[in-house]
């Protein structure tokens, strides 16, 4: 993409005069960036998960219990506020040259605007895969990382062919997420979809509708599907939050019953990964990892 000099700046936001410059895809369209601005912040942690697989470091993260594998990119980083409340005077103390929003964070877009020029990378959830591999894309433009971007995608593209490969012909799936004691779907069109379409899972029941919080179930529900392999998405395990783990919840007749329960193919995921970074490379690539995972395990 061809990089240019221009003096503008974002509409209605601090203008880095003379700046060098590039265009990027957002969520609201195309946006013309900084190339490699020194000072960035995020309150988008797909956007952090991402900008460190590309090996981009980041000047101030939100206030949040980070998965695992992020630590180290929390570890020693200041923190401005969380993702739903941004501490608007710590950051025009900081006076970063730029700052990523989106998706817990989308609405506060404008308002961190007034700080430094703002981007929004929300990743929609009915079109994960491909707005994962975009930002991916925008990310390695906007840093000067083009090289590393295209190999981390070639890395990706690898990654699905052989989930497929190894699901192939293994049966139909159910993905469910526990809060406390209740149980909710997600089918192909859901924020979690992206297992069913981008790796070859089959849909245990196909007519589940789209829901962002998936569509409420019972347990009766499970045991009359009767999926092949439950994939579990344990939301307060996520979050940090106390209550009933989903192995608790899904200890039942019910769902021992199942195909995947007797079978030993009830999978809990790392959930963090998924509820809360959807869409980063890492968190993408790593929840591959455990899909191939459990598929390639001994029955035995």
């Amino acid at each position: 993409m061809k990089t240019i000099i221009v003096a503008a700046g974002f509409a209605a936001m601090p203008v880095l005069a003379l700046a060098q410059t590039t265009e990027i895809e957002t969520a609201v369209g195309a946006v013309t960036v900084p190339v490699a601005p020194q000072s960035v912040v995020t309150f988008d942690l797909a956007a952090l998960d991402t900008l460190t697989a590309l090996g981009v470091p980041v000047a101030a993260v939100p206030v949040i219990a980070p998965p695992a594998y992020l630590t180290g990119a929390f570890d020693g980083t200041p923190t401005v506020g969380t993702l739903f409340e941004p501490d608007f005077e710590a950051l025009a103390v900081m006076a970063p040259d730029f700052i990523i929003a989106g998706g817990r964070s989308q609405s506060q877009v404008e308002p961190l605007s007034a700080i430094a020029p703002t981007i929004d990378m929300t990743i929609s959830g009915d079109n994960l895969l491909a707005d994962a591999q975009a930002r991916v894309t925008a990310y390695g433009t906007m840093f000067a990382q083009q090289d590393t971007a295209t190999a981390l995608l070639a890395d990706l593209d690898a990654a699905i062919e052989n989930a497929r490969s190894v699901t192939d012909g293994q049966g139909n799936a159910l993905i469910v997420l526990t809060n406390g004691g209740k149980v909710s779907a997600y089918g192909d069109d859901s924020r979690f979809g992206w297992l069913h379409t981008a790796l070859g899972l089959p849909e245990a029941f196909p007519e589940l509708n789209a829901e962002t919080h998936g569509e409420a179930i019972s347990f009766e529900f499970i045991a009359e599907v009767n999926p092949d392999w439950i994939f579990v998405v344990d939301r307060g395990t996520a979050i940090g939050q106390e209550g009933e783990a989903a192995a608790v919840t899904l200890d039942n007749p019910l769902v021992e019953g199942t195909t995947a329960g007797q079978n030993d193919q009830i999978v809990y995921l790392d959930s963090a990964r998924l509820y809360l970074v959807g869409g980063g490379y890492q968190s993408m690539t790593g929840t591959i990892d455990e899909v191939v995972a459990a598929f390639s395990a001994d029955p035995n």
